[in-house]
């Protein structure tokens, strides 16, 4: 199922438009990495490998912006079972550039074909069932929004597809369109993006594995978070406290450093690691500056990165038993 016969009647830059444009990309691709052989022209394999598994900017536009529209409107299948589908691919291709970079063609030249098949048993059920119900399910509105959120994860395509409406794409940051929200607002507060209670807040800080203090623009903590298990004490009595006196006097000397470079714009990030009680510890300065670049403080962050160092390969499966 090629472009031209199937998408005849979807405005191009529409995300579906898109999607079968890709399409065609795909098939190609296929086509081509079906009859080249990796034993004799692995290069040309290689390129054409790398080139497909871009396919996952297709895999992440479905499950970050096709999908959630879709379970808006009360249709969850394509996020539970597709989604299974696309990392059952993503781990073809993870097998195989292994196999390729440890130049093991032959068994590159084995699993090709599954790879293959798996691809083209993808696009069949989207063509058939995923774009025909999405199209069936979603407002014009919901797909001008998605479009837009598309730009911010990319596509096959050599160039970016039009924008859909064709009128001037707005960037995401500039996007201020009022959407319908899927959760209560009540006692919220909108963020940059999103609303949250102050419980909500609370409780975020509290579990994040960091120390987390704020220093306002008149260098008074004016902000720490309680977390279970905090790198360095605090107490409640350093709130409003010049920061200058919530340091050892050995290091208070850097610390005023960093804050006029701060202050000056001349610096935005400071960062230190020292061992504090046989645990490596990793502190992090970051300025705080307003949309018109006004020095509003400092954020302090601290975490214990002692096991993180340690992590080596990779793990992908859950051990709790």
């Amino acid at each position: 199922m090629n472009d031209t016969q199937n998408n005849t009647a979807i405005p191009e830059g529409h995300p579906v438009h898109t999607y079968f444009q890709e399409t065609d990309l795909i098939h190609k691709l296929l086509e081509e990495l079906a009859v080249t052989n990796p034993m004799t022209e692995n290069q040309k394999f290689y390129n054409i490998f790398n080139q497909l598994n871009t396919i996952e900017k297709r895999f992440q536009r479905k499950e970050n912006q096709l999908f959630p529209y879709l379970e808006k409107r009360g249709w969850n299948g394509p996020s539970q079972g597709m989604w299974s589908f696309h990392d059952n691919l993503r781990d073809q291709f993870r097998l195989m550039r292994k196999d390729l970079e440890a130049r093991d063609f032959g068994t590159v030249k084995i699993n090709t074909p599954y790879l293959i098949n798996g691809i083209y048993r993808l696009m069949q059920v989207e063509e058939t069932v995923l774009f025909p119900n999405a199209l069936e399910l979603l407002t014009n509105a919901d797909w001008i929004e998605m479009r837009a959120g598309e730009e911010e994860i990319g596509w096959m395509l050599p160039k970016a597809p039009m924008p859909y409406p064709k009128e001037v794409y707005v960037h995401p940051s500039q996007d201020f369109t009022q959407r319908e929200m899927t959760f209560s607002l009540e006692n919220t507060t909108h963020y940059d993006e999103g609303y949250m209670t102050v419980e909500q807040v609370n409780l975020l800080l509290k579990t994040m594995p960091l120390d987390i203090t704020y220093v306002d623009e008149n260098d008074k903590v004016i902000f720490y978070n309680r977390g279970e298990e905090r790198v360095f004490p605090r107490s409640a009595g350093i709130i409003g406290r010049e920061v200058r006196f919530c340091h050892p006097p050995k290091s208070v000397g850097t610390v005023l450093e960093i804050l006029d470079k701060f202050r000056k714009g001349e610096q935005s990030e400071s960062s230190f690691w020292i061992n504090y009680k046989e645990r490596l510890i990793y502190i992090r300065y970051f300025a705080v500056r307003d949309a018109q670049k006004n020095y509003k403080g400092v954020i302090e962050m601290s975490q214990d990165i002692t096991d993180i160092k340690t992590i080596e390969g990779e793990k992908r499966l859950l051990d709790w038993k």
